[in-house]
């Protein structure tokens, strides 16, 4: 029996996914970003979330990590490091300035060790991509993120539109600017550039009654 994955992204919303697993920090742009991936099921919940895996699939992978806890441990860590690698590229990108190649080379090395691991499976709505589930190796979320990465990276209208949030307090939400005239600053015009609006309202008003 295998776990089917739709790694193959092609469409806006699936390729922005890595954009997402890099929002899993709060304040990632800030001196203290807080963590929202504390545990593998964490991980799992997220993915199943985002709909790289079903339901029921994500309870086997959950009772897999609880039967294989060094290696759901090591499966996170790796996670974490190429969410990282995600970020800083993409919050390069954001700034205009080209990616590390180390950061490039984890993207690879993600990729490649999860086609290493896939098989063709027949299911109800066909043949599809995915795991065996008696892998031992539990880290096949890693695959279909590191994808979205790499098709982002090589999409140029999408990459193009590639944002970080502006609010100077180190918000550092990525996003994909869907804008028609490309004018997206914030993660949330509602949260941080409301913000940002009221500042300007009061540094304005500031200015008027010094002078």
């Amino acid at each position: 029996m295998g776990t089917t994955i739709s790694f193959l992204p092609s469409r806006p919303e699936q390729i922005e996914v890595c954009l997402d697993f890099a929002n899993t920090v709060r304040w990632h742009a800030s001196e203290h970003p807080e963590e929202r991936l504390h545990s593998y099921p964490d991980l799992v919940i997220w993915a199943r979330d985002q709909g790289l895996v079903k339901p029921k699939e994500a309870q086997a992978l959950i009772e897999k990590a609880e039967q294989h806890p060094r290696e759901s441990a090591r499966s996170l860590q790796q996670a974490l490091i190429l969410r990282e690698s995600i970020y800083r590229i993409f919050s390069e990108k954001a700034h205009g300035k080209p990616p590390a190649q180390a950061d490039l080379d984890q993207i690879n090395a993600s990729v490649s060790e999860g086609l290493a691991r896939t098989q063709v499976f027949l299911t109800a709505d066909g043949v599809q991509w995915g795991w065996k589930m008696d892998d031992p190796v539990i880290n096949q979320l890693l695959a279909p993120i590191a994808l979205a990465a790499a098709s982002l990276l090589t999409t140029h209208e999408l990459l193009a539109r590639v944002g970080q949030c502006a609010d100077a307090r180190g918000c550092g939400w990525l996003f994909l600017d869907r804008s028609k005239n490309h004018s997206r600053h914030w993660c949330d015009i509602n949260d941080c550039g409301n913000r940002a609006k009221q500042k300007r309202h009061y540094e304005r008003a500031q200015r008027k009654n010094r002078g």
